[in-house]
């Protein structure tokens, strides 16, 4: 039985529709994750291999294990005297692990080994070996440009060489979770609630509720930006921040905004699920915190003139020196009909719901306003009003 947990209330697809994000899709190795009609996962429970590789990817921590939780992992690895992270010793599979993780597990202990040992030949090798290797390279250039002297080194390691039984069926991931073990961490099941004969082979799909938009609105980060953040802290500041290119960077962003374009329609921080992009108290100032960013691009997908832009740049002090950056301004005045704030972009008095009540006044008794005069429109058999 698969022990995979979705909670569509930190899915970055819950919070608007507009959302593009399919990372868990694409990892899938066994095609079980698709998008439903509602805008969200779902995934067929007998198919599922739990490997964890939507886990890894997924830029809002919504996927979970029921025997794997990669923050519990993290505490208690490390901890461990261990330096080898295993699909056949302390994981399903090295991409349950996000580049987070192993960032922050690179700069915490002396040394960092993944086996890949067991990843050539492995029935769901594809996608998931080309992504560990991509995670695997995108931490390792990132604590170079930090200035760490920590590297993560990949190791074709025998299974026989951990102390792993030769048995143990590789074709069944559920299997190998069952003896999983992680000190400290991770207790780990007896046996299964259920055999696979009893799950059923109906796609598995969910829902937005009352209880999962209370918690929509309660903007977190994940566990895994507080876990690196707190790895970066202890690792120190460098001598010389550097500037990475954006696309070295996978989950996090700069951004600015043309503000020629921008409307201040206010969607952009609303659905913003961490609150990376804020307002200030009059809805007039658009800022922008690096460090929360978790590069859903929610906003992007979610902005209708496409003013929010990716900076091409990504400044590496923003994770020792975090600063709230102002990225637009805008004038907001109360309105001269109903006396509610708006954004007045072109000098307007009046907001444009005002604006529209008027239009349909002048529709609807087929008026004219010539000069401030408000007159009936010439051919009318009515009397002009001046």
């Amino acid at each position: 039985m698969s022990t995979l947990i979705f909670d569509p209330s930190e899915c970055v697809r819950s919070v608007t529709k507009f959302s593009d994000c399919a990372k868990c899709v694409d990892i899938c190795p066994v095609d079980t994750l698709k998008i439903s009609d509602n805008n969200l996962p779902a995934y067929t429970p007998s198919v599922c291999v739990d490997c964890g590789g939507c886990m890894g990817v997924c830029p809002s921590e919504s996927f979970k294990l029921k025997d794997f939780d990669a923050t519990e992992f993290f505490f208690g690895f490390a901890t461990e005297a261990s330096l080898l992270i295993s699909c056949r010793v302390n994981v399903p599979c090295v991409m349950a692990l996000s580049t987070e993780h192993l960032i922050a597990l690179a700069l915490v202990k002396e040394k960092l080994i993944v086996d890949i040992g067991h990843c050539r030949g492995c029935p769901y090798e594809d996608p998931l070996y080309v992504n560990i290797l991509k995670s695997v390279e995108e931490a390792n250039h990132l604590l170079e440009a930090i200035g760490s002297d920590k590297t993560i080194e990949l190791k074709d390691i025998a299974a026989q060489e951990q102390g792993v039984q030769e048995s143990v069926d590789q074709n069944d991931r559920r299997a190998f979770l069952e003896r999983l073990s992680i000190k400290g961490a991770i207790q780990a099941k007896a046996q299964f609630e259920a055999t696979l004969e009893s799950v059923s082979d109906e796609i598995k799909e969910f829902d937005i509720g009352l209880a999962e938009i209370a918690k929509i609105r309660k903007k977190d980060i994940p566990d895994k930006r507080k876990i690196l953040f707190t790895a970066l802290k202890r690792a120190g500041k460098p001598e010389t921040y550097h500037v990475i290119a954006e696309g070295d960077l996978s989950f996090a962003s700069q951004k600015f905004i043309d503000q020629d374009t921008c409307t201040n329609c206010q969607m952009c921080y609303r659905i913003c699920p961490t609150g990376a992009l804020s307002p200030d108290a009059k809805n007039s100032k658009i800022y922008f915190d690096t460090m929360l960013c978790i590069k859903c691009k929610a906003c992007h997908d979610t902005c209708e003139p496409d003013s929010i832009k990716l900076q091409p740049t990504f400044e590496l002090k923003e994770f020792f020196e975090p600063t709230q950056r102002l990225l637009a301004s805008f004038k907001v005045i109360r309105c001269d009909e109903c006396g509610i704030h708006f954004t007045s972009l072109n000098g307007e008095r009046i907001c444009s719901r005002c604006s529209v009540e008027e239009e349909e006044v002048y529709d609807l008794w087929n008026l004219e306003e010539e000069s401030g005069i408000v007159a009936f429109k010439k051919g009318d058999d009515k009397e002009e009003i001046l």
